[in-house]
């Protein structure tokens, strides 16, 4: 199967479209010291759009910048008090990991995590102004979901039955529920608009993904696994479809998807794939649009098709003849080694004779390691 690419761009027309963002902080502590490399008790962070933009941990105690221009844009002032904050909330998730631990009876020697995650979501308008579009304040304790707040309803939401107790104490609070729906409706958006507009000039540099369109072995022996990986872009936003003869494909053929996935250079990548048969002759693409950075890409799995192997076949022969008498005439009254077919049961080197019969094989032997070459550069298995 042979790959096709190509990219178009938008144009030079202007294109308006709305782009979400967003702000978010995670917490994660442990019940105990966890004693591996980059693991520590407790750990805060700040994403803006995915893209960390400070942090801080237990073994350090500071709060400090992760992009440069956080650190210029804000005084010494603001990190001073983020670390106090830091060291407040970790004395915090220390107490309620206890609680948490004795409510459920649970051993003081087994490790377990509690962590923390809330912010905001918004979307730009056509005037460039952002707009609140949904609130985030989840709890997350050994791995499952604990307690959420509904902005909406202005209630905390107990999934599991442990979580309930908590969600009665809070929900009598009403002064925790109307700051919560201040901060993430109203605080959260303006601290998000002005750490993007710190960082503009750097969020504001859309990077064009690369797509890559292949195969790759499946369990059963007559299907193959075509995947489409599109990465290195940002922002995340993206949209991509995998298509037969010109028609998408979605869940109910059984396309799958890893989701947009953070790279380790602040990009995205994302890779949807699907098992389809290797005898398969329709026409498989996938598009790509990245709005972000007005890029339209398509790339093409061209069928493997019997005619133009054919028609290559027959147009390489007698290339091969012409070769082969020339080595022929090289090799004439020499004695010489030849790599030996693949999988052959000999060693890797033949001897060949000069006699009268080996002139015909040394004839043959030249066509059909070149041929062999061929065919792996221009037929390569599935």
């Amino acid at each position: 199967m042979s790959l096709l690419s190509f990219a178009v761009l938008f144009g030079t027309a202007i294109t308006v479209f709305s782009e979400k963002h967003s702000l978010s902080y995670i917490y994660t502590a442990f019940s105990n010291p966890v004693d591996l490399p980059g693991f520590h008790e407790f750990t805060a962070m700040g994403l803006l759009d995915n893209r960390m933009i400070d942090y801080y941990d237990s073994d350090n105690q500071i709060k400090v910048p992760k992009q440069d221009w956080m650190k210029e844009h804000l005084e010494q002032e603001y990190w001073e008090k983020g670390t106090q904050s830091r060291k407040s909330k970790q004395q915090w998730f220390k107490v309620n990991i206890d609680i948490l631990m004795k409510r459920m009876r649970q051993n003081d020697t087994d490790t377990h995590i509690l962590q923390w995650m809330h912010g905001c979501e918004g979307e730009t308008q056509s005037d460039g102004t952002m707009q609140f579009v949904r609130g985030m304040d989840m709890y997350n304790y050994d791995g499952n979901d604990f307690l959420s707040f509904d902005d909406d309803r202005q209630v905390w939401v107990a999934p599991i039955h442990a979580a309930e107790e908590t969600k009665r104490k809070w929900d009598e609070v009403q002064v925790l529920k109307e700051y919560t729906k201040g901060y993430l409706e109203k605080e959260c958006m303006e601290w998000m608009s002005k750490f993007r507009d710190f960082g503009k000039e750097q969020l504001q540099r859309a990077t064009p993904p690369t797509v890559h369109l292949f195969t790759r072995k499946a369990n059963v022996e007559t299907n193959t696994i075509l995947t489409c990986l599109a990465t290195g872009f940002y922002p995340k936003d993206i949209i991509l479809h995998i298509k037969r003869n010109g028609r998408i494909l979605t869940k109910e053929d059984r396309v799958q998807t890893d989701g947009v996935l953070p790279n380790h250079d602040d990009t995205f990548q994302r890779r949807d794939y699907v098992e389809i048969l290797k005898s398969d002759v329709a026409k498989y693409t996938c598009e790509v649009k990245h709005p972000a950075s007005s890029m339209h890409i398509e790339t093409s799995l061209e069928p493997k098709g019997e005619g133009n192997s054919l028609v290559i076949i027959a147009a390489i022969i007698p290339i091969l003849i012409v070769l082969g008498i020339g080595v022929l005439a090289f090799l004439k009254f020499k004695t010489h080694y030849l790599d030996c077919s693949e999988g052959s049961t000999h060693s890797c080197l033949e001897y060949v004779t000069t006699s009268s019969k080996s002139h015909f094989i040394n004839f043959l032997h030249p066509i059909f390691f070149l041929f062999v070459l061929v065919k792996k550069h221009f037929f390569p298995e599935v």
